[in-house]
């Protein structure tokens, strides 16, 4: 169904489904429910309350908060507000804010946490656009508008008549958001999403997910994040699809139990973390248990195997698997809640180890690929055509081709704008005739399914001339048990390096290691012994010059307070290379 604004598709759906679930939250330990015909109410509200705070149209609203029903209340309600909406990641540090805030020229900046309303208190002087902090909870301090306040607020005729009339003038070509690249060198830059442009995206994503009323999704991903923004908000919208909140992200495993999701988005990190937890437990099982798991998963990858060549397993194979799942498999997929149908990947690439782990378990992860420029979706598998390599066929309503230096470049309807304030930095990323550079490299099978292969600017060149993509190498590393973290180097020298993170209660749990600290293990002798073993283990089918020659490990964790890490969990490689300076250069000392 064609709609002109993301607000009327919400207006739409909510008056065809007005008594199902539509946003969830844990309110005193238990998940509390609203209604669509409950949200619709308070987002009119909020949205005439907008326009009585002197919201014009075409004005931007900044929002920083995490997941939990006023994001979206915000985030429609501001469209019904003729505004644009200006996500910010909640662990964005003060001067970050501060530039998206500024650089944006947001008039509204609706904000949760006692910490961050303290934070843009101290900004607000320096910021003479900014009108207005709204306060979500019960920490409103002076200067502050309390959110529940303006839901409170009688009803003003004038206002809501002028909402009314702002939310009727949306279409396909009105702004609707500008999204803060987390990026990964350089500023943020702010990519301008119409209406029309994230429609688009969904209209191409519907057809494979085939969602209804009945699908429940779990939010874990950050909504700032355009990937949980499209495809595990708007898209549950779409489809009249519940919304419950995960607490945070170290309730997820319980929130999944409790929820019972269908449907849920993530980074690859979280469904590895699954696995490891997986095995893990299975390794603590007596003798019996082990080696009954152990054959029930082999059959689990049996089976799913012939699902991956689509063929028809044998009967023994049938009547093997029917038995592993009922003593084995079904208990697992309990435990992310024993309904899921699908989850989705995105953000990062992921295994293939743990795509076909999870395909054992009769779990199916759908990898997709997309950028916040492009919506963000371009490529996605198809459950009715699941793979374990490569992110899937492109969306049907898109042009995706591979330019001469291997280049992934789209166009169509979901492609942004252009970027905030930056005319040249979008001459750059949209050529003339339309097609938009994402910047990664790539390329097509024989069956259309998109593989990517690199950055384009994270490309080593070796000193002999050998061009090396990290990010495969990278991935294929990561699947080690003891290994959290790989970043590959080697630019203009003659082998490849990597600074190595290891995983470190899973070293501490092998050998002895038990009551070593991370600054131990860092430089332990059986730790290098065990991760050069782990290192050459996987790397077959590596030509020589890709396999790491050399390698530091480093005692900490790469941190997103510290800047390493984008929000989105993405290694921020310039940043990481000076943090690390002395470990960098004791890798290619002769």
């Amino acid at each position: 169904m064609d709609y002109s604004s993301l607000l009327e598709m919400f207006f739409r759906v909510a008056r065809r489904h007005p008594a199902e679930i539509a946003l969830a939250a844990k309110v005193d330990g238990r998940y509390q429910g609203q209604s669509y015909a409950a949200v619709e109410a308070q987002v009119r509200r909020l949205g005439a309350a907008l326009v009585r705070l002197g919201v014009q149209a075409g004005d931007r609203v900044a929002l920083m908060s995490e997941n939990r029903p006023e994001w979206a209340l915000t985030d429609l309600a501001t469209y019904a507000a003729g505004g644009v909406l200006v996500p910010l990641y909640s662990t964005l540090p003060p001067p970050q804010v501060e530039y998206i805030l500024r650089d944006s020229g947001a008039s509204i900046f609706v904000v949760s946490g006692k910490e961050r309303i303290e934070s843009a208190l101290a900004l607000r002087e320096r910021l003479p656009n900014l009108r207005h902090i709204i306060a979500i909870g019960q920490y409103a301090p002076k200067g502050t508008t309390a959110f529940d306040s303006l839901l409170a607020q009688p009803a003003d005729p004038d206002s809501e008549a002028e909402s009314e009339r702002r939310s009727g003038a949306l279409n396909r070509d009105t702004l609707a958001t500008i999204v803060y690249t987390s990026g990964t060198t350089g500023e943020p830059k702010g990519a301008m999403l119409t209406h029309g442009n994230i429609l688009a995206n969904l209209e191409g994503c519907d057809p494979i997910f085939r969602l209804d009323e009945k699908d429940v999704f779990l939010s874990f991903l950050p909504l700032s994040h355009i990937f949980e923004r499209t495809a595990g908000y708007y898209l549950a919208i779409r489809n009249a699809s519940a919304i419950y909140y995960a607490e945070s992200v170290f309730t997820v495993a319980k929130n999944l139990e409790e929820v019972r999701p269908t449907i849920m988005m993530s980074v690859p990190r979280l469904y590895e973390n699954i696995q490891q937890r997986v095995l893990d437990t299975a390794s603590k099982a007596t003798a019996l248990q082990r080696r009954l798991f152990e054959w029930a998963l082999q059959v689990g990858y049996e089976h799913s195997r012939c699902r991956l060549e689509q063929r028809w397993p044998n009967p023994l194979l049938l009547l093997q698997h029917a038995l592993a799942d009922r003593l084995v498999l079904r208990r697992i997929r309990g435990r992310v809640g024993g309904r899921i149908r699908t989850f989705v990947a995105g953000g990062a690439p992921l295994p293939r180890e743990t795509a076909e782990f999870f395909m054992a378990l009769g779990l199916l992860i759908l990898q997709g690929y997309g950028l916040t420029e492009t919506s963000p979706v371009l490529a996605v598998n198809h459950p009715e055509e699941p793979r374990s390599e490569g992110v899937g066929r492109p969306l049907h309503n898109l042009e995706l081709t591979i330019a001469e230096d291997g280049e992934i470049c789209a166009r169509g309807p979901s492609i942004m704008q252009g970027y905030w304030n930056k005319p040249e930095e979008t001459a750059a990323a949209i050529d003339s005739e339309g097609w938009f550079h994402t910047g990664d490299i790539g390329r097509l099978d024989e069956k259309g399914h998109l593989h990517i292969t690199d950055r384009k600017k994270n490309l080593i060149v070796l000193s002999t001339g050998k061009k090396v993509a990290p990010q495969p190498i990278e991935t294929r590393l990561k699947t080690s048990p003891f290994i959290g973290e790989v970043l590959v180097l080697g630019d203009q020298h003659s082998t490849i390096g990597a600074l190595i993170v290891p995983r470190f209660d899973a070293i501490r749990a092998h050998n002895g290691l038990a009551d070593l600290d991370n600054q131990a293990i860092a430089t332990h002798p059986e730790v290098r012994q065990l991760l050069r073993a782990e290192i050459d283990r996987l790397s077959d089918g590596l030509a020589e010059f890709e396999r790491v020659k050399r390698f530091a490990v480093l005692d900490r964790e790469f941190s997103i307070e510290l800047g390493e890490l984008t929000p989105s969990l993405k290694p921020r490689r310039g940043v990481i290379l000076e943090r690390f300076a002395p470990q960098v250069n004791s890798l290619f000392r002769s």
